[in-house]
């Protein structure tokens, strides 16, 4: 339990150990001069504040808090990095981003484990689906250019479209933030950002962890990982095994990199730092690169459940090769027309600038293709009309009898 008295005897004590007077406090922390009159007399500072005291005064937040300096050469946590009442009452102020309507969530941040009711008597033999995901080296060029919270939607949306193409309906959400030190307004922009997502995509952010590692990842450095549990019925599940000659491949369009190919793109604006700030279509290079990856979920919701829908990938690491193959039975091939492919500027412009051969974007970039659908060939233009609602869709190729799970025709027209 806080002791307020203690705690403004002791910041008295030391600002004027530290000879310093209430206005020279204020001027240092750019606040008002009653806001440290208050503080001396029992009024808490809030989490900033009492990180900038603590550093004023050449203490930690725990000794402000605990209204007494820690004697002798004693060890603790905080001298070894990890202040755990700076980061207990930064927990406290993220707890606003955890509330939720969803009467399923049954608690909140504090317990050891986060409650969720599964009860869901309209669905049979329900499965759980569960996956993991993180940004990869995105999230480096984020924290570089100022884009903390909008790299939480491409880690949130990544993780619901890889749940959505099997079917699945998004429940909830687990994150982890790992740094070198906990700073606030970034912590809370990360939270903020993976709650909103949540929001938008349907489902709830539950609980988490963010875990100080001072001694195993460096100061200004951040790892976002995040789970993700959706549920759907047994004879729905969408997994390609439905997959048959004549069913047509559509493309659900991306709107960009999405969340790969970036240790290439890294590479590029290390060897030509100028294409930063090059302008295309209509748009600095890095505004074009860091758009968050697009969300699937509700353009494909509708489509759940449908015998007409065969299989469903999300087009990531290893582009359409590697991800369509993944739900191609054997025996059976997806022949696609690069000539039908839409390219967005950016992928050209990569394609250009770095001198970048045809079948290493393929590998490496969705190429604007952000969805694949196997679909039955009576279904698939009134497919194409509904997921049109939300995002441009169009005949891309067939399934043929074939050795080669994936086959390309043509060329793209970059």
């Amino acid at each position: 339990m806080l002791d307020n008295r203690k705690i403004a005897e002791f910041i008295t004590t030391r600002r004027k150990e530290a000879g310093m007077t209430q206005a020279d406090v204020a001027e240092k922390l750019k606040v008002s001069f009653q806001a440290v009159s208050k503080w001396e007399n029992g009024t808490l500072p809030n989490v900033e504040m009492l990180v900038e005291l603590a550093g004023l005064f050449h203490v930690t937040v725990d000794e402000i808090l605990a209204g007494r300096e820690k004697s002798g050469e004693n060890f603790s946590y905080s001298k070894a990095g990890v202040d755990i009442s700076y980061t207990d009452a930064m927990k406290r102020e993220m707890a606003e981003y955890l509330k939720t309507d969803d009467r399923r969530v049954l608690n909140g941040l504090g317990p050891f484990a986060s409650l969720y009711d599964i009860h869901f008597p309209e669905l049979t033999d329900p499965v759980l689906v569960l996956k993991s995901e993180e940004p990869g080296s995105k999230q480096k060029l984020a924290m570089e250019y100022g884009y903390s919270e909008s790299i939480c939607h491409d880690m949130i949306n990544h993780l619901v479209n890889d749940i959505a193409v099997m079917g699945a309906k998004p429940l909830a959400v687990l994150d982890t933030i790992v740094c070198g030190n906990a700073e606030k307004e970034t912590i809370k922009s990360f939270v903020k950002g993976i709650s909103e997502a949540c929001r938008e995509n349907e489902c709830a952010l539950v609980g988490g962890e963010t875990s100080i590692q001072p001694s195993v990842v460096e100061k200004g450095v951040y790892i976002l990982t995040s789970s993700i549990a959706g549920i759907l019925s047994k004879k729905d599940v969408i997994d390609g095994s439905a997959i048959r000659e004549g069913d047509v491949v559509l493309t659900v369009a991306s709107n960009g990199l999405h969340t790969n190919g970036y240790s290439l793109v890294r590479m590029l604006m290390d060897k030509m730092p100028q294409i930063k700030l090059d302008k295309v279509a209509g748009e600095t290079f890095i505004e074009q690169i860091m758009k968050p990856h697009t969300p699937y979920y509700r353009a494909i919701r509708s489509l759940f459940g449908r015998k007409t829908v065969h299989g469903m990938a999300h087009i990531t690491g290893g582009g359409i090769e590697g991800n369509l193959c993944r739900i191609i039975p054997e025996g059976l091939c997806a022949e696609i027309d690069l000539a039908n492919i839409k390219p967005l500027p950016i992928f050209s412009y990569i394609q250009k600038i770095g001198n970048i051969e045809e079948e290493e974007m393929l590998s490496t970039f969705n190429c604007g293709v952000g969805l694949n659908l196997v679909v039955a060939k009576e279904s698939w233009e009134a497919i194409v009309q509904s997921v049109g609602e939300y995002y441009d869709c169009y005949e891309v190729g067939r399934i043929v009898r074939n050795s080669r799970k994936v086959r390309f025709q043509n060329h793209i027209v970059w």
